[in-house]
């Protein structure tokens, strides 16, 4: 069992790290198809992290964490063969830079659990029905 506690400080160290094999950043979910290959490339390789509500420069942006919660599940279910199994967290974040000291916006970050697959090789199924193996090498998600 993961004891680990998502919590703002977790977030914090987690934005100081670089993107890898275990850790990809993504600003919003815009294709189900695209993030389902990340979720099966990282449950392929060891697991990992998938932090959403990020900009590439490592900004918090935040997101509608109802949607981009929806857009996982439904990458899962339609582009992952058998299902990554996956843990969803979302983290409140007060973003102080842009507000008087009397007020801080609240924004969200998701972060996606992703565990490391213990049966066969996850496959990705395309809107088509091609079924691909993807691994994830250093901070990139590549086909096998």
């Amino acid at each position: 069992m993961n004891l680990t506690k998502f919590d703002r400080d977790f977030v914090n160290k987690l934005i100081k790290q670089k993107e890898g094999m275990s850790l990809d950043f993504k600003q919003k979910i815009t294709s189900k198809e695209k993030i389902a290959k990340t979720l099966v490339a990282m449950a392929n390789t060891e697991g990992g992290l998938l932090v959403i509500g990020l900009s590439d420069k490592k900004k918090v942006i935040g997101i509608d964490p109802d949607e981009e919660q929806y857009m996982v599940a439904a990458a899962n279910e339609e582009h992952c063969l058998p299902r990554v199994s996956i843990s969803l967290h979302t983290v409140k974040i007060m973003d102080e830079t842009h507000a008087s000291d009397s007020e801080h916006e609240e924004k969200y970050l998701l972060l996606v659990e992703v565990m490391k697959t213990q049966g066969p090789e996850i496959q990705w199924v395309s809107k088509t029905g091609e079924k691909k193996v993807f691994i994830r090498k250093d901070d990139q998600t590549l086909a096998v």
